[in-house]
C-alpha cells in the first residue's frame, strides 16, 4: 500500500461525507421551503393589500399593544424576505445551467485524460 493511496482514499472519504451532509441539508431546506410557499403567498397578498398599510398606520399611531411582536410591520423585513425569495428562485432556476457547466468541465477533463 502506498502512502499516496491511503491519503487519496482518506481525502475522497472526506469529500463523500461532506457532500452527503450537504445533500441531506439541501433536501431538508428544499422541503421546508416548499412547505412555506402557501405562507409566502399569504404574506405577499397581505403586504400588497390595504390591510398592511392600515396595520402599519395603527402601529405608528400607538394603537397596538406594546408587547406585540411586529417585525412584519417593518417595511424592510417583508421586502427583504420577498427579495430573498426572488434571489433563491433565480438561483434554483440557474442551478441546472451551473450543473451543465460543471459537467462539461468534467467531460473535458475526462477527454483530456483519455487522450494521454
Amino acid at each position: 500500500m502506498e502512502k499516496d493511496q491511503i491519503a487519496r482514499i482518506q481525502h475522497m472519504e472526506e469529500h463523500l461525507c461532506r457532500i452527503s451532509a450537504a445533500q441531506a441539508a439541501l433536501r431538508q431546506a428544499l422541503d421546508a421551503y416548499r412547505t412555506e410557499q402557501d405562507a409566502l403567498r399569504e404574506l405577499t397578498a397581505w403586504y400588497e393589500s390595504p390591510l398592511w398599510r392600515a396595520d402599519y398606520e395603527a402601529d405608528e399611531a400607538g394603537l397596538l399593544p406594546r408587547d406585540l411582536k411586529r417585525g412584519v410591520l417593518s417595511e424592510d423585513g417583508i421586502y427583504n424576505v420577498l427579495a430573498e425569495d426572488t434571489a433563491l428562485r433565480d438561483a434554483l432556476r440557474c442551478f441546472p445551467d451551473d450543473l451543465e457547466e460543471w459537467e462539461g468541465a468534467i467531460d473535458a477533463e475526462t477527454e483530456e485524460s483519455d487522450a494521454c
